[in-house]
């Protein structure tokens, strides 16, 4: 198998997250190409980035609506590229652990387009960027999203550094807000403001999915109740009713107490014999 035939297996069989990783290097890599074509004619354009990088100029990007979306897979450069690819390969799968793949391209496009919304209005708004021009390019508003979702679902998942030991998911979640709000007045503040807008959206999405709670496994918790039947006229012992009564409310107390442990440190952390009980009661 040759090393093209290699990159479309691993691409057709890949999740999502690979798929977003390969397109925005594809991309990368014909915007490199057209770069050194462009220069050896002593052209400094490259045509991809002026199409598909999104304007601050609110005239400009009327005149390129499909760049609110596109501009989420352009970047401006190798670190830049590398940074944000790590940053989705981990937080993306981590992610797609505990939502579907088509959630995870929902919450990667909307939250560019959420992201490039905050970037035009801030740069149209505040005076600190006036008698300037920026373009936006980069994957972060997306990653963003992806990375308030998770938090937001989970808040207290353990997650392990290398030297540092347990830290929980909101904690780092905080830090990458912390600098993108220290960054709005800095050298890339329209990054910072796309950054803002990614992480708003995938905070409220996951919020409002919860109904204002976040809660989901509450929400999943209700599969493993028993459905209550229509009531009927029968006679029954009160001693065996008093005994089931309080057999299906223990059984509910453990399912609440492992749905628990899952929120906070996750499925995997699960005993053997507490995976079994799950099962058994979601087969009920």
């Amino acid at each position: 198998m040759s090393f093209i035939d290699t990159i479309k297996y691993k691409y057709k069989t890949g999740s999502i997250i690979d798929k977003l990783i390969y397109i925005n290097i594809a991309v990368f890599a014909i915007s490199l190409l057209i770069t050194v074509i462009s220069g050896l004619y002593k052209v400094n354009q490259n045509f991809l980035m002026d199409w598909f990088s999104l304007d601050d100029n609110v005239n400009e990007f009327l005149s390129k609506p499909w760049s609110i979306i596109s501009y989420g897979f352009l970047h401006a450069g190798f670190i830049h590229l590398i940074f944000n690819m790590i940053t989705l390969y981990f937080m993306g799968n981590f992610f797609i652990q505990y939502f579907t793949q088509k959630q995870a391209l929902q919450f990667y496009i909307l939250g560019t387009l959420f992201g490039g919304l905050f970037f035009i209005l801030s740069q149209n708004y505040f005076p600190l960027f006036e008698d300037e021009s920026y373009s936006l390019v980069g994957a972060s508003a997306g990653i963003s999203a992806i990375i308030l979702g998770i938090t937001t679902y989970m808040p207290n998942y353990q997650v392990k550094i290398p030297l540092i030991g347990y830290v929980k998911l909101w904690h780092l979640t905080a830090i990458w807000l912390g600098l993108d709000i220290v960054g709005l007045i800095g050298p890339n503040a329209g990054g910072s403001f796309s950054h803002l807008g990614g992480s708003l959206f995938g905070f409220l999405y996951v919020n409002y999915a919860s109904n204002k709670k976040i809660d989901f496994f509450g929400i999943f918790s209700k599969y493993f109740q028993k459905k209550e039947k229509p009531l009927k006229t029968v006679y029954k012992s009160a001693k065996k009713t008093t005994e089931k009564s309080k057999k299906t409310s223990y059984n509910q107390e453990q399912i609440d107490t492992i749905l628990d442990k899952i929120s906070k440190s996750g499925y995997d952390t699960l005993t053997k014999s507490e995976k079994e009980f799950l099962f058994k009661q979601g087969k009920k």
